[in-house]
Formats: C-alpha cells, sequence, structure tokens
C-alpha cells in the first residue's frame, strides 16, 4: 500500500490538531490483497481452529504448536516481517488485519499474538544482524517459537522492579542468570525466550534465551479461569550460563526494548479484542434469531435490539479507531524510511510516536470486547453459562484481556503521563489551547447549529476536546506535581479522552462512507450519532468528578457550568437508531460494517 502521509497527525494531536475524513484510513479503504489475506485467516480459523477447540484447552500433547506451524507455513507468522528473514514484508496495517481475523481464535490467537510480536519482534529490532540470521527466519517460518520473559512474582506493572540477576562469568564467556519469572505465554513449547534481568543487580537489560539452556527449567501449566489451551508456565534460572553474544541490546538499556515492544503489542491486542467481539457478536446474533420465548425469537425484542445495536456500535467505534491509528504508524514508518533510518528504527520510532493511541486502544479493545461477551452471556441465558456454548469460552477468554500488556488502569495513567510529558517537553503544544478554553468559560455561549453535514456532531467532538483540555488545564494547574498521586483524577481525564478518540474515528469513518456513497452510509450515521450522545454523557460524567475532586467555589461552579455547556448535544431517539441497526444486523446475520 503507498504510503499517504497527509492522514499522520503527531502522536496525540488528535486533541488538539484538526482531522479530515478524506486523509482518515478506514477498513472500507482496505485493498483487494488485504481482503484476501482476512480471508484466508477466517478460513484457518473456521477449518484448523476451532473445529479442535475442545482439545486445545485440553491442552492436548503438540497441537498448538502444529497449528502454528501450518499458520506459518501460510506465512501468517512472517507476514510484517522482512522478505530477507522468510517474511513476507507486509505494511503495518496488514498485519493489523492478520491479528484482528485471527482475534477470534481464543487460545490459538494468544500463542500467535505471543509468538508474532513479544516473542519475535524484540530480536527482530533489537538484535544484531548475528542475531536476527539465527533466528527470525526460524520464527517466520514456525520452525522456532517465541516467547518474552518479563513478570515476575514482585513485579508486574513495575517491569523495572525485576529480581532477576545476571552477573559475567569469570572468563567472561557467559551471564549467569537467577531468578524466576511467571506468567510467561507459550513457555511449553517455546524455543527461545527474551528475558529480562538486571546485570550486576542495577542494570536492566535483555538476553536471548533457548529452551534447554543448562540452568533453565520450567514449572507446571498454569491452571486459568480463560484461555485455557494456552501453555502459561513459570521459568526458573539456577546459574543458568548464556552466551555473552546473547545479550540482546545494550546493557541497561532492556527498559527500551520492554516498554517499545508493548507500545507495538497494546495495538495488536487491541485488534484481537476486536477480532473476538465480532465472532461473539455474531454467534450471540444467532442465538438471538433462533431461541424463542413466549412463541417469539428473542431477537424481536426491544431490550435484545439494544443490545445487538450497542455491540455493534462499540465494534464500528473500535474498528474506526484502530485503522485510524494504525495508518498513521505505517505512514510515520514509511516517512523515517524516507528519512534514511534503517529498519530497526522505523517501526519501533511510530510506535513510540503514537504510544499515546497505543494505550487509548488498548483499552478501548479489551473492553469493547468484555461489553460483547458479557452481555453476549446475558443474550443466551443460563445456556450462556454451559460450556456446550461457545459464549462461555468467550466470556472467560476475554478478561485477561485488561491485565494483558499493561493493565487498564496503568495504561489509563500512561495516557495522562504521556501527554503531559510531551507537553512540558513542547512535542505537542496543550497549554495554549487550555489557556483559551479558560477565557472561553467567560464568553456568551452559542449553541446554535449550522446547517452544514454533520455539523452538530463536529461541533460536539470539538466541545469534548474542549472539555478535556478545561478540566485537565486547571487540574494541572492547580495540582501542580501532586497530579501525579490523583489517580482517580487522572483515570477520569483518560477516559474523557478514550471517548473522544473513538467518537471523533466514528464520525470521521461516517463522513467518509457518505463521501463515497457507501451503502452502511445512512446506519453508520444512526450508529455514530447514538454514540456521541452517549459519549456526551459519559464525558459529562467523567469531567464532573474530576471537577469536584480538585476545585471549590466560584471556580468549580465555572468549570461545571462549562462542562454542561461542552457536553451539550442536539435530542437525538437512540431507541429508533439502535432498532434500525439491529434490523439491519439481523439481515445480515451480524455485524455488518
Amino acid at each position: 500500500m503507498e504510503a499517504n502521509t497527509k492522514s499522520a497527525l503527531i502522536g496525540g494531536g488528535f486533541l488538539v490538531q484538526p482531522s479530515n475524513p478524506a486523509d482518515t484510513f478506514t477498513p472500507e479503504d482496505f485493498n483487494e490483497e488485504q481482503r484476501l489475506i482476512e480471508q484466508t485467516c477466517n478460513e484457518f480459523l473456521d477449518k484448523e481452529v476451532l473445529p479442535h477447540i475442545l482439545d486445545i484447552d485440553k491442552q492436548k500433547e503438540g497441537l498448538m504448536p502444529q497449528l502454528l506451524d501450518k499458520a506459518g507455513e501460510l506465512g501468517l507468522l512472517g507476514a510484517a516481517l522482512p522478505e530477507k528473514y522468510n517474511g513476507l514484508g507486509e505494511d503495518f496495517v496488514t498485519a493489523t488485519l492478520i491479528n484482528e481475523a485471527l482475534g477470534g481464535g481464543h487460545s490459538f490467537a494468544v500463542a500467535m499474538a505471543a509468538h508474532t510480536g513479544i516473542g519475535t519482534l524484540p530480536i527482530l529490532y533489537f538484535g544484531t544482524e548475528e542475531q536476527k540470521q539465527k533466528y527470525v527466519p526460524k520464527l517466520a517460518t514456525g520452525e522456532m517459537k517465541g516467547a518474552y520473559a518479563l513478570t515476575e512474582p514482585n513485579s508486574g506493572s513495575d517491569a523495572l522492579g525485576a529480581r532477576t540477576t545476571a552477573v559475567l562469568s569469570e572468563d567472561g564467556k557467559h551471564y549467569i542468570i537467577n531468578g524466576q519469572k511467571i506468567w510467561i505465554t507459550n513457555a511449553g513449547f517455546a524455543d527461545v525466550f527474551t528475558v529480562f534481568a538486571k546485570i550486576d543487580g542495577d542494570k536492566f537489560s535483555a538476553f536471548i534465551v533457548e529452551r534447554g539452556t543448562e540452568g533453565l527449567s520450567f514449572g507446571e501449566e498454569e491452571h486459568k479461569m480463560g484461555i485455557k489451551g494456552s501453555s502459561t508456565r513459570q521459568l526458573f534460572f539456577e546459574n543458568c550460563k548464556v552466551p555473552v553474544e546473547n545479550l540482546l541490546g545494550e546493557i541497561g538499556r532492556g527498559h527500551i526494548i520492554a516498554f517499545n515492544i508493548l507500545n507495538i503489542g497494546r495495538l495488536k491486542l487491541c485488534a484481537a479484542a476486536l477480532g473476538g467481539a465480532k465472532r461473539a457478536m455474531n454467534i450471540s446474533v444467532a442465538y438471538a434469531a433462533t431461541r424463542e420465548q413466549f412463541k417469539t425469537p428473542i431477537a424481536q425484542f426491544g431490550a435484545i435490539q439494544h443490545k445487538m445495536a450497542e455491540m455493534a456500535i462499540k465494534i464500528y467505534a473500535t474498528e474506526s479507531a484502530l485503522y485510524r491509528s494504525a495508518r498513521w504508524i505505517a505512514d510515520k514508518e514509511h516517512e523515517l524510511a524516507e528519512a534514511g533510518k534503517g529498519e530497526d528504527e522505523t517501526l519501533l520510532g511510530a510506535a513510540e510516536e503514537y504510544a499515546i493511541e497505543c494505550a487509548i486502544l488498548k483499552v478501548i479493545g479489551s473492553e469493547t470486547l468484555d461489553y460483547v461477551v458479557d452481555e453476549g452471556v446475558q443474550i443466551h441465558g443460563g445456556n450462556g453459562f454451559s460450556d456446550e456454548y461457545n459464549i462461555s469460552r468467550a466470556y472467560r477468554d476475554s478478561r485477561i484481556n485488561r491485565i494483558f500488556e499493561g493493565t487498564n488502569e496503568i495504561n489509563r495513567l500512561l495516557t495522562l503521563d504521556m501527554y503531559l510529558k510531551r507537553a512540558m517537553k513542547g512535542r505537542i503544544n496543550l497549554l495554549g489551547p487550555a489557556m483559551a478554553i479558560q477565557k472561553e468559560l467567560t464568553s456568551i455561549p452559542d449553541f446554535g447549529e449550522d446547517d452544514a453535514p454533520f455539523a452538530a456532531e463536529l461541533k460536539a467532538i470539538a466541545n469534548f476536546k474542549k472539555a478535556i483540555l478545561m478540566c485537565a488545564g486547571a487540574a494541572v494547574q492547580k495540582l501542580m506535581m501532586k497530579i501525579e498521586g490523583e489517580q482517580e483524577i487522572l483515570m477520569y481525564l483518560a477516559d474523557m479522552v478514550n471517548e473522544t478518540f473513538m467518537a471523533e474515528s466514528a464520525l470521521l469513518r461516517t463522513m467518509k462512507m457518505q463521501q463515497n456513497n457507501n451503502e452502511n452510509a445512512v446506519l453508520a450515521i444512526d450508529a455514530t450519532q447514538t454514540l456521541i450522545a452517549d459519549a456526551a454523557d459519559r464525558i459529562n460524567h467523567a469531567g464532573k468528578n474530576a471537577i469536584n475532586a480538585f476545585a471549590d467555589g466560584d471556580e468549580q461552579r465555572m468549570m461545571l457550568m462549562g462542562l454542561k455547556r461542552y457536553t451539550k448535544t442536539a435530542s437525538f431517539n437512540t431507541k429508533d437508531a439502535r432498532r434500525r441497526l439491529s434490523a439491519q444486523i439481523l439481515e445480515k446475520q451480524g455485524y455488518f460494517f
């Protein structure tokens, strides 16, 4: 796909920069090759994975590695890897689409994502050429399986609190690693691990450790609430001898590897969650269409129609935000490559630029999936609580996604932390717009509506952004450095940001659909107007809680009045809009955008 650098804002810039529908990449822009790859992934799940889901959950000996081998034969493991390492060299948008299409594969999706993401990318982006030549081609085909060992019993979100140590041997040929890692996905069959340890007790570093290395042993398989078919074990290092040439990256720079890989992983988790949400919605719709109560299919009842429509709205918004961001990253890669940056620097630099969006996507993707599977169980009623129905598996498997790749709480805090740090460094101008809004609060409000298409919706999004800048600017001004300790306020602000990013992404996609006379444009308008109407209430709620937590007196009253102004939207009948959406959902037998 050709790059379109016009579409890319600076990282986090959606909050203060205008966006154009014509420059916004949407799923309707996928080319024929991407559609064929998506079809290949869906056929692979339907023919090779889902028929064996019970055996996968029971961890039938050798089954998961065999499935990864088959995925490797189709090129799915190495799709995003350079051709010189046995990859297909596909762009970032295509790689994201593969993650989405395979995301409905339950435990297989977890094993696959762990292998292609955190199991492979650290070596690809931080390894020496010798390390890349040794491992990446085999990881691309599945001849080798990868895993990532960061978490420890006492260091989860606090990755730098790791206690695993590495000491150079007397002869200078090995690092001697001692410690323990937990919750390591693919540990039961992986051939190569990226392991983090502190050299001399303080220099956080990364190592490539092969299975069979002296001093490396494994715990038993963990018995988990969900994703039961994925291999999850502890790793034990007892005087584990790792050759010095297996040091990954620079000594003391392991955090650079860990955090940059997590940026990419967060976006890919959103993609996988999106794929899982679509499949969970579709099986719930199929059930609702055939399950009868009072001699009527339950899909005809308003309460069920509300659930189905809301699933579609959340999926539509998440999908819009995901591919908007994926294209930004692809465009940034192209820009960095044009500037002469090496392969190693392009995706890492692009992912770092959009680290804010990656954190947002991780939260909204995992929470969209949680909503869909939860309501899916509700639609199934008592049957949803039975293992005989796949929705119960989807429900159990979903829950881990709000913990993977940094908890949703951590990612909410990171979103605001990155915004504030970038503002302080001058990477993004938040102060100017925030000060302008402070002055605007004393002006006479204008609730007049323009007659131009989507004028009301565009004004609503602009006002949502003003609400965020007003609340965030006042909170920083009032609390200064103490704001880092006010996690509740930061999370309220993050919720406002997340809601706005979803609503704006959906609106831009809908506007583009209408401009292109897409057959689904009318229903996309229903979905978007419903989303904006509800987002206004949620943003108002979060903003009110934030304001009440740090302001009082006249300042509080003025800000609450401003918040009310910025979250005011025109009356809209969301019930009828959802019914129109649900009618099309039933006709198309599932998600149709």
